[in-house]
């Protein structure tokens, strides 16, 4: 029995129909493709597009969420403005794909291959990279949250918000230090300078346990140390002291 298939675009209207014996939206889309169908703003979601050939298709402003690209072939693609929050691209090769722009919160790109892709402007927080190829990737000040948002040395200034209070820590010279796509680091050894108020005023407390682990206390004036500190980076919620540069972001998370 042939099934037929339409591509939709997020206002609602037919952008592509194919019609064939066990037809799939993988399907669909490679001979869309090779149509050279216009296929910006296709709405995509949840798609099961695994081991696509979708290499230079033109999807841009496509809304992508859920859908799984793991090992598609998407070489020069054109993703700029898509939508890919939660989407998986395990294995995808991205080589050269212009992602300008796109939204790629919480999306999974563990081992993707993203050589020489254009970052520039793109949107990775939450974005599992673990162990991405972003060789000659093109990227810039401007690319959200992917440079490091701590400084690699020396011993600086961190804040973090715990119980109500913001605690001041000083972030140890020896310390290990990291942060993945977003502005939340974390590091293995920071010293207990003070215990504020969300206001900025003096806590009348010196100790205060972790959110996360009631055995773990902040001492004003003692050093703290996580012995077990995931040196990857891209491990944003792994153990660690997890701090902000900024205090006004501690407070407000």
């Amino acid at each position: 029995m042939k099934t037929k298939i339409e591509i939709k675009s997020i206002f609602g209207n037919v952008l592509f129909s194919f019609e064939k014996e066990n037809n799939t939206i993988k399907d669909t889309l490679e001979d869309a493709y090779l149509r050279g169908a216009y296929l910006r703003g296709a709405y995509l979601a949840g798609a099961n597009l695994a081991g696509a050939n979708l290499r230079g298709a033109d999807l841009a402003d496509a809304y992508l969420r859920g859908v799984n690209l793991g090992d598609a072939d998407l070489r020069g693609a054109n993703l700029i403005n898509a939508y890919l929050r939660c989407a998986n691209l395990v294995g995808a090769d991205l080589r050269g794909t212009d992602l300008r722009g796109a939204n790629l919160i919480n999306a999974y790109l563990r081992d993707a291959n993203l050589r020489g892709a254009n970052l520039a402007g793109a949107n990775l927080r939450g974005t599992n990279l673990r162990g991405t190829n972003l060789a000659d990737a093109d990227y810039s000040e401007y690319t959200s949250f992917l440079s490091l948002q701590c400084p690699i040395e020396g011993s600086f200034i961190g804040w973090k918000k715990c119980c109500g209070y913001i605690v001041k820590l000083k972030i140890c010279e020896d310390a290990e230090r990291s942060s993945s796509t977003s502005l939340k680091c974390r590091c293995s050894k920071a010293e207990v300078l003070e215990i504020q108020n969300l206001d900025g005023s003096v806590a009348d407390i010196t100790e205060i346990c972790s959110n996360y682990d009631k055995n773990f206390i902040y001492k004003v004036g003692e050093t703290v140390e996580v012995k077990n500190f995931d040196k990857c980076r891209w491990n944003e919620c792994s153990t660690g002291i997890h701090f902000f540069i900024d205090r006004e972001i501690a407070k407000q998370y």
